[in-house]
């Protein structure tokens, strides 16, 4: 009786890992999926598709501000989506320093970034590491289908280093609160989603 509940206390024990374990598998794996949280479900796949999502091809217009430098060489990163866990996601776009000269000052650069077909670009981020300071004025992303949707983000500011910073316009379930601009961490950024139909950035650690 005794090695039997020692055997059940011990499997009892062994629950709470084995759950984590779990939730680190089936955790979502892009840049910003993990600190987002989204909950919905992609109407696609609800509707018996067998989870298989399309593959669509996106163009990016980036404006550069004329207040960025001349050339940069900082690495910028772009991540974007809508409310059902949709996201494209660039870990680096062309620039003057790895072959590109893009991102110059006062340019429009076009560029093409693959992903999951969505349901309409609600969140845009970038995020930017260096020492140039570089700053966008907008980003716009055009989805491909029979009409085209465009979606349109203003920044405007230098970019913090080292952090996710945007826009979250996306919908959610519960009423919705002001339009704000924060700094969230990783553990808050839920909290930015509040965000909804805000016209400024807010960053996403």
């Amino acid at each position: 009786m005794t090695v039997s509940g020692v055997s059940l206390a011990a499997r009892r024990s062994l629950a709470p890992l084995v759950l984590a374990v779990l939730v680190l598998v089936v955790a979502p794996s892009s840049p910003l999926a993990l600190a987002r949280g989204l909950n919905n479900a992609d109407p696609a796949a609800a509707g018996g598709s067998g989870g298989t999502r399309r593959a669509c091809t996106y163009t990016v217009k980036v404006k550069t501000s004329c207040s960025s430098p001349r050339r940069t060489a900082d690495a910028v990163s772009l991540a974007f989506g809508d409310a059902y866990r949709n996201e494209a996601h660039a870990p680096r776009l062309p620039n003057g320093a790895n072959g590109g000269g893009a991102l110059g000052r006062c340019a429009t650069d076009t560029f093409r970034v693959g992903g999951p077909c969505g349901y309409g670009v609600c969140y845009l981020y970038l995020r930017r590491a260096g020492r140039d300071g570089w700053a966008p004025e907008w980003v716009q992303v055009v989805q491909p289908g029979p009409e085209p949707a465009t979606a349109t983000f203003y920044f405007g500011d230098p970019l913090p280093d080292g952090v996710w910073y945007g826009h979250d316009r996306c919908p959610k379930a519960a009423p919705a609160g002001s339009d704000s601009q924060r700094t969230a961490t990783a553990a808050a950024v839920d909290d930015a989603r509040r965000a909804n139909n805000s016209s400024s950035a807010s960053p996403r650690g």
